[in-house]
């Protein structure tokens, strides 16, 4: 079902299901059946409407364009054509997600600048605030302090 929050005021977003099946053939420079069978084979993947009519997005038609050069230019099959779409969707959901992990490993970083951790000859770890110093103890001989560096 065609489902969008676009308003008309602004330009569509590219996920926007706003292209009738003969506009986008029409766009793509591509049959309307072609269209139909890339659908079945999974290559592009249009909205539908409560009626069943397909519906595409700008970036349905920059898969098709991708599709059309790879297979006309490139000379691949449509089932090599399916898995480099897989594998490129594959790479973008990785690279999306080391962005969250290289994210949220700053934040850690940012969290954890100056602290300083001290550790006492029976090897227990203590967090400290800067310029904290641990009081020695008689059995104690050294004061090992480690600084992180961020």
């Amino acid at each position: 079902m065609v489902r969008s929050s676009w308003r008309g005021d602004t330009p569509p977003p590219d996920d926007a299901p706003i292209y009738a099946i003969s506009a986008a053939a029409q766009l793509a420079g591509i049959h309307a059946q072609t269209l139909r069978q890339y659908d079945r084979l999974g290559l592009v993947s249009p909205s539908r409407t409560r009626g069943g009519g397909r519906r595409y997005s700008v970036h349905d038609l920059r898969v098709l364009a991708k599709v059309q050069q790879l297979s006309q230019d490139e000379g691949v099959s449509l089932s090599g054509i399916r898995r480099i779409l897989q594998l490129e969707d594959q790479v973008e959901a990785l690279q999306a997600r080391v962005r969250e992990l290289s994210d949220e490993l700053a934040g850690q970083r940012n969290l954890g600048a100056g602290r300083v951790f001290a550790a006492g000859p029976d090897g227990q770890i203590t967090a400290l605030r800067p310029g904290q110093r641990v009081a020695p103890t008689r059995s104690e001989r050294a004061l090992v302090v480690w600084r992180s560096r961020t």
